[in-house]
């Protein structure tokens, strides 16, 4: 169907390198809605997809703010790699990993890279997927994925603004790594150590 492939061609084109909270990033984010509303509207009127459609439909949806979106991103990748079209599996693995991660869970991939305030890191990844699985998904090994989360150099976005899901992991982190640390302060909740 063309208008997805349209819409994909126009994401692909998109400058993805602006900082966050700038007006460039704003209408970055604008149009990004706009391509996931016109690409909900043309799954409505239509039920049989190629899979190229599927996976420029899903690429799309992946660019979106919400847990739905991420994971309907991932069924419609997973419905194009099922129907052979390759660059689909990577798009499965990290769709499912976004949706994952904006309800606050382990992803299972390790596929997204985020801000924590003081530098870049993968976003926490379930312990029980191994690197075989991962290269079954055409997804990076772990390693080779935290070497890319270490590397990253872009300045860091506002976090007063960051979504919910993110500060509370961060603050998650903090308190972990108070406690690999020592520094737990009474009450805080780093002081829950060990604890859940």
């Amino acid at each position: 169907m063309r208008n997805l492939r349209k819409l994909l061609h126009d994401d692909y084109s998109e400058d993805r390198d602006c900082q966050v909270g700038t007006p460039a990033y704003r209408a970055l984010r604008h149009r990004d809605g706009r391509r996931r509303s016109q690409v909900l509207e043309v799954l409505k009127s239509r039920k049989s997809f190629e899979a190229v459609d599927l996976y420029a439909a899903a690429w799309i949806l992946n660019h979106g703010d919400t847990h739905e979106e991420a994971a309907k991103a991932h069924e419609l990748a997973m419905r194009a790699a099922e129907l052979g079209h390759r660059e689909a599996k990577w798009l499965a693995a990290a769709a499912l990993d976004r949706s994952l991660m904006y309800l606050g869970q382990p992803q299972k991939y390790g596929t997204n890279i985020v801000p924590d305030g003081v530098g870049y890191r993968l976003w926490d990844v379930d312990p029980n997927t191994t690197d075989r699985e991962r290269s079954s998904w055409d997804v990076p090994a772990l390693a080779e994925m935290q070497r890319r989360a270490s590397e990253q150099a872009a300045p860091q976005p506002p976090m007063d603004t960051a979504p919910v899901w993110l500060r509370n992991a961060i603050e998650r982190w903090k308190a972990s790594e108070d406690c690999a640390l020592g520094r737990a302060e009474p009450g805080s909740s780093a002081s829950r150590c060990g604890g859940s």
